[in-house]
């Protein structure tokens, strides 16, 4: 039985295989993202597990972009890190990379809003605050619906996590938001 990851381990595996500031912020975004919605969705006591599949989602996209969600199973498992870690990184993955398909609504959370993250952080940007503190659903349809903003974060891939989640997209959207706004500043000041 592989035995439980801390959050400290998995922020150290993270950082021996990601240096680029880039890469850090999104896992902190995505792990503050995941711990939202763990609480949010009625998983409180999995807030820990939620976060560290966040932070670990991408640990091999940097160094191994076209083995993505395949080599980090092979790093996770050679660690004798839980199967319910490498199952839910690798399967945001799915019909992508991997044919591991998300299973628990955790899964499906990842796959929903790992891409969106992306795309929501760019909008952000380009606001004169520079957060997502002050910004709502409108802002991000709007650039959503410009193919060439943000070009590599797949609008297909967020709708089809929302559609896995039974979610309209504006609902994602707009929890997604809520969900970055209650972790700004920890992945602001890494």
């Amino acid at each position: 039985m592989a035995e439980t990851l801390t959050r400290e381990a998995a922020l150290a595996l993270l950082t021996e295989f990601n240096k680029e500031p880039f890469h850090l912020k999104h896992a902190l975004t995505v792990e503050g993202v995941m711990r939202y919605f763990a609480k949010e969705l009625g998983y409180s006591d999995e807030e820990e597990f939620w976060g560290i599949v966040g932070l670990l989602h991408d640990l091999d996209f940097e160094q191994f972009p076209e083995q993505h969600c395949i080599k980090e199973q092979e790093i996770m498992r050679e660690r004798g890190i839980d199967e319910r870690i490498i199952h839910a990184t690798a399967s945001h993955g799915y019909a992508l990379t991997v044919d591991i398909e998300p299973e628990h609504e955790m899964e499906k959370v990842l796959y929903a809003v790992d891409e969106l993250t992306g795309l929501i952080g760019a909008v952000a940007l380009m606001r004169p605050s520079k957060s997502v503190s002050d910004l709502e659903l409108k802002s991000v349809k709007k650039k959503y619906k410009n193919a060439n903003f943000a070009a590599g974060c797949s609008r297909e891939v967020i709708e089809r996590g929302a559609a896995m989640l039974g979610w309209e997209l504006d609902d994602l959207i707009n929890r997604t938001i809520l969900a970055m706004r209650s972790c700004e500043e920890t992945y602001e000041n890494f």
